[in-house]
């Protein structure tokens, strides 16, 4: 169920601009161009998520992390909420105007219907400027029920097909290179030939392999095995601008409320958040042709002296069909 609204920004001055220039760019695929005045667009599909959680200790013996695996069942809401511009003034510039739209997405666990995430937020094209000195970029701003907020920055561009990278579940020192390689902490969880009663019931992921809890991003590769590819938009965004090569490389980051990033310990603070999206137009072996989005995210929820991955991804088609 989407956030239905019948918002939209009225700002005057970018009145002409809208007639020449498309504000929301490259996330117009989120929402099409139907209806024209109102455009919006609802994907269902499925997914996986993996957390290691923590796990308060109780009782003798318990360990302090849980493994929880989840198939997933997916609704990704979007509605243009552009209007005539996102009026952003500056001092140091002349404004700008921003494209936009509202989002919601709703996650239930495949194998009891039980609610798992709920996210309102925005999608932002932020145009170039000069001061300070950015290309063009895209954002995400989405709020979590747990206690977090996120502004995640990046790019959108397009590319032939898209590409997958290995996304590794495996802890890592806090601190340390988020390689896949440097002072990983392996747990027996990891391997699903390992019993043990800090991991999901695997009777409620029977079709879950090895190979797909190693690397999540293979349940990707798996939605787009035998589709001929017509075009492909990405969009990657993430909390971290440290980094020389960020783009842009400042702004962004996660909050938390006080239980989760704590004072002298965290509870579970989560961090650091990375995604990519992909907006796919595909055709199938029988020469039908039709949109897909689809995204992988990560989380590192940091606690316990240890960095642990969230990994949550999906695979997604408009429900109208178009």
């Amino acid at each position: 169920m989407p956030i239905e609204t019948d918002f939209a920004f009225a700002q005057g001055p970018a009145a002409q601009l809208v007639a020449t220039t498309d504000l929301l760019g490259l996330l117009r695929g989120f929402v099409g161009h139907h209806p024209a005045q109102k455009p919006q667009r609802t994907w269902k599909g499925a997914g996986f998520n993996m957390i290691w959680r923590p796990n308060f200790q109780n009782q003798s013996g318990t360990k302090d992390f849980f493994l929880e695996l989840n198939f997933t069942e997916e609704t990704l809401s979007f509605i243009d909420i552009t209007g005539t511009g996102i009026a952003n003034r500056g001092l140091l510039q002349t404004q700008i105007f921003l494209g936009g739209v509202s989002y919601l997405q709703t996650i239930n666990d495949k194998f009891d219907n039980s609610g798992q995430h709920f996210e309102p937020g925005v999608w932002a094209n932020v145009p170039a400027t000069t001061n300070p000195n950015e290309q063009s970029t895209v954002v995400r701003m989405g709020s979590i029920p747990h206690g977090t907020t996120v502004n995640l920055q990046g790019r959108a561009f397009t590319v032939p097909k898209p590409q997958f990278e290995t996304a590794s579940i495996t802890p890592f020192r806090i601190g340390s290179p988020d390689d896949g390689h440097t002072n990983l902490i392996h747990f027996d969880e990891e391997d699903l030939k390992k019993p043990s009663t800090s991991r999901t019931d695997l009777r409620r992921v029977a079709e879950l392999t090895q190979d797909q809890l190693t690397n999540p991003n293979l349940f990707l590769e798996q939605g787009v095995a035998g589709l001929a590819f017509a075009s492909t938009t990405v969009l990657t965004v993430s909390s971290d601008t440290g980094a020389a090569s960020s783009i842009p490389d400042a702004g962004g980051g996660t909050d938390n409320i006080a239980f989760l990033v704590g004072k002298a310990n965290p509870n579970a603070n989560a961090a650091t958040a990375t995604a990519t999206f992909w907006i796919e137009q595909v055709k199938d072996r029988n020469g039908r042709e039709f949109s897909q989005l689809q995204y992988t995210q990560r989380v590192l929820l940091n606690f316990n002296g240890l960095s642990w991955p969230h990994i949550t991804v999906a695979t997604l088609r408009p429900v109208e069909g178009y």
